[in-house]
């Protein structure tokens, strides 16, 4: 009498091929992705020719009028801005943060850029960047 044994198809998944394709996939979107700190807000940075990228920062202050400034996304006027200002470097530790990033709209006045620099320094931002943009060749 011969048994014949009988062969069980095994069906495995490997997983690990698997991990190493969303691993790559999440890597991929990470870099090709672009966030969009202020949205909704429409800006015309002055042109530079020596610009360079700025670091973002927790603290970015947009300037659009006297009575529309940005903290984050939060919208303040001029009056209340100081106020803000106030409440955030409360919550947050300013020695973490140090630097802000500010971005104003072209038309904007030069005295009001320089009071609000004067706010950020009296509660202790000592590196501003500005943000600014290059400008486009006319050639292209």
């Amino acid at each position: 009498m011969q048994f014949r044994r009988r062969l069980k198809p095994t069906a495995t998944v490997e997983i690990v091929p698997l991990i190493d394709v969303v691993f790559q996939l999440v890597v991929f979107f990470m870099v090709s992705s672009t966030f969009i700190l202020t949205p909704g807000i429409s800006l015309t940075l002055p042109d530079s020719s020596t610009a360079e990228p700025v670091v973002m920062s927790r603290l970015v202050v947009t300037i659009v009028a006297e009575d529309e400034i940005y903290l984050n996304k939060d919208r303040h006027t001029l009056a209340s801005f100081e106020e803000a200002l106030k409440g955030f470097t409360e919550r947050e530790e300013v020695s973490k943060l140090e630097t802000a990033v500010v971005e104003g709209d072209q038309t904007v006045s030069y005295s009001l850029m320089v009071h609000i620099l004067d706010v950020l320094r009296t509660y202790g931002f000592e590196g501003v960047n500005l943000r600014m943009r290059e400008p486009e060749d006319e050639g292209s």
